[in-house]
């Protein structure tokens, strides 16, 4: 059984979650504090972490970043309705998606099943080139006219979208559903955010993240010429 840590201080919401979790057939491990959490990370090691961002004696969000330094466990975060924030922060940094309190626990099940298959298929074997870009999706490499390029979680799961799709043009909205797993109309800026870090570190490409005014983005290859100013 694939084993799932839940991270929240509420024991009504926790026994919720985990008994349809369980009913799902998950192993559902629970932590009511950071501490706890930590201890659970190195013991049980999961498969995916269900983390609330407001926990008691712990910043959810450094809790995150914490993690992501020694692990690619996917994240699905639970956060407050008011902290707007504090998710795109989360985004930003690399959360796998979130739910917003108050929740229908069928949905944390979906969105537990769809973040583990997104999981599952990044880890197969995928090479793509691009001009000068090369992705290895099996060695979770990057390199630039072949040098080594280092990229975070979500700024590769970007690009190695992008790369799939050269010379088409993508909606922001697309790309958050695609790349992160779910819609959240009306607020894409957390893909402008990875978009302009990935420009940044993809100095010298021969292949460009050219911005479609009034659409969203798409991936030129050398031989396309651009029709947008960055």
């Amino acid at each position: 059984m694939t084993r799932v840590l839940v991270v929240e201080d509420d024991p009504s919401v926790a026994e919720l979650v985990a008994l349809y979790l369980r009913n799902a057939e998950f192993d559902v491990e629970h932590a009511s504090t950071g501490a706890a959490a930590r201890d659970a990370l190195v013991k049980q090691r999961p498969s995916l972490v269900v983390l609330d961002l407001g926990l008691p004696d712990a910043d959810g969000l450094a809790l995150f970043r914490e993690l992501r330094e020694r692990s690619d466990i996917p994240v699905l975060a639970l956060t407050a309705r008011a902290d707007e924030a504090k998710k795109l922060e989360g985004l930003e940094a690399g959360l796998d998606d979130y739910i917003t309190k108050p929740f229908n626990p069928r949905e944390v099940v979906a969105r537990v099943r769809a973040v583990l298959r997104r999981a599952s298929g990044a880890s197969v074997s995928r090479a793509l080139t691009v001009g000068n870009v090369a992705l290895d999706t099996a060695r979770y490499e990057v390199t630039v006219a072949g040098a080594p390029v280092t990229l975070r979680q979500k700024e590769f799961e970007l690009l190695a979208y992008l790369l799939a799709r050269p010379g088409i043009a993508l909606t922001r909205d697309k790309l958050l559903e695609d790349v992160w797993g779910f819609a959240f109309p009306g607020e894409t800026r957390t893909v402008d955010v990875h978009v302009k870090q990935l420009r940044d570190k993809l100095d010298g490409a021969s292949a460009r993240i050219e911005t479609v005014w009034g659409v969203g983005y798409k991936l030129v290859a050398p031989e396309e010429p651009a029709s947008a100013a960055r």
